[in-house]
């Protein structure tokens, strides 16, 4: 295989750190560029990753270290200095852009005014830019962006949900039929899910406007903490967020079970999922890198899930493994009480995604890590406290609807609780 140079935004991140390190070992030339913003918002929270997290340069010098390879990188805010970012790509020209450079938390992204905007206007500044500059440069990289499962909503639309675009018929003033493929109707959860579903607009304008080679992948929820890369040295370790804003709902659940607290399921359960193995993430971006859309085909949207659970089945699983007790508590998001989700993931399977299973019994890591490190757990951080309207707060016992700006909306901090998605 011939190496690509590949530019990693977002890099330093839960998903970019480890892509970046898997791309690198199979031969591409990486770079990494990033603003550090998640370890700015932890320190704006008080939180702190289970898993200690080096220094990007401390991290980047440990790959070098066993791998023997080295892997380049920038700090640059790409949705506010822009000129600083497009001097830079021109500088680089890669061959392919993964972008992961969006804030990523759906709990974060509605705590209060601050945070809506922040995500809006971080998220969309940041992929409109680089959008616009690859134009500005006349580069022809491919472009494989982050996208997520939740752009479909979770309204349980009783079939198999299609790889981003819904073929429909429409009858003209003649009677004749059309057929059309049509971007599937977006449902938004949250703030978060909102940018992502407008990323989508933004792709296909520039796909058809300027020919732009684009694959958005609408990934589900990510479980498991290491790769095999990862593993390589201490300072590799990737990140593992338990706390209410940024924590997955495995991760809460592995560290409710770790201090002996039942796992806090919100409402009844009955929400499914989408669910891939970060191992797998890695592995389909790089089947992403390998096949690029044609110059002038519409986005490539590939689903990038492996398999759904509803929560309460993912609760009982951890149950099991760990003795745990399962609690019921009130669901702070605003949504159904419970959906069905059927996902088409054909495509990346074709490539050869040959993904790993929650029940495949390869929990041991995550199980492992909430464990070794479960002296680094504040339990004060384990509550979701964002609401997601003034229904919600109420429903949560808060009778302060201001709690819905400030984001404090759970006033048992001994309660701990996991968002569910």
């Amino acid at each position: 295989m011939i190496g690509k140079k590949i530019l990693v935004l977002g890099g330093d991140g839960f998903c970019g750190w480890p892509t970046a390190l898997h791309l690198s070992s199979i031969g591409h030339d990486v770079t990494i560029l990033d603003n550090l913003s998640r370890r700015r918002i932890d320190l704006e929270l008080g939180i702190r990753s289970l898993t200690p997290i080096e220094p990007i340069d401390v991290r980047v010098e440990a790959w070098e270290e066993v791998s023997g390879k080295r892997i380049d990188y920038a700090v640059i805010d790409i949705a506010r200095d822009y000129q600083e970012f497009a001097d830079f790509l021109e500088e680089l020209r890669p061959d392919t852009i993964v972008h992961f450079a969006e804030q990523r938390a759906a709990p974060y992204s509605m705590r209060g005014a601050k945070e809506k905007r922040y995500t809006v206007d971080n998220n969309m500044a940041a992929t409109h830019n680089v959008l616009v500059a690859l134009t500005e440069l006349g580069l022809d990289s491919h472009l494989v962006h982050l996208g997520t499962m939740g752009v479909y909503g979770y309204s349980g639309a009783g079939f198999e949900l299609p790889e981003g675009y819904l073929p429909v018929e429409v009858t003209d003033d003649e009677g004749q039929r059309h057929k059309r493929d049509i971007l599937y109707p977006t449902n938004p959860g949250s703030v978060y899910h909102l940018t992502k579903s407008l990323d989508q607009l933004l792709f296909q304008f520039y796909a058809n406007n300027d020919k732009m080679r684009i694959t958005d992948l609408h990934q589900g929820i990510v479980w498991g903490t290491q790769t095999r890369e990862t593993r390589r040295h201490p300072a590799l370790v990737n990140r593992f967020d338990y706390d209410g804003e940024y924590g997955t709902v495995l991760n809460r659940f592995l560290v409710e079970s770790a201090v002996g607290h039942p796992l806090t399921v919100h409402g009844t359960g009955g929400q499914t999922r989408a669910f891939i193995n970060i191992q797998d993430t890695v592995r389909c971006v790089e089947l992403a890198v390998n096949n690029p859309p044609e110059a002038g085909s519409p986005v490539k949207i590939l689903n990038q899930v492996a398999e759904t659970l509803e929560v309460k089945e993912l609760a009982q699983l951890v149950s099991t493994l760990t003795g745990a007790e399962i609690a019921y508590v009130p669901n702070p998001r605003r949504e159904a009480e419970a959906n069905d989700l059927n996902v088409s993931n054909r495509h990346l399977r074709a490539l050869g995604l040959d993904p790993i299973l929650l029940a495949a019994g390869l929990l041991d890591d995550t199980l492992e890590i909430s464990s070794r490190y479960k002296d680094r757990i504040n339990l004060a951080k384990i509550p979701a406290r964002t609401a997601w309207n003034e229904d919600r707060s109420h429903a949560l016992g808060n009778d302060d609807s201001a709690g819905v700006k400030n984001g404090s909306t759970h006033p048992d901090e001994n309660c701990p609780s996991q968002r569910a998605a």
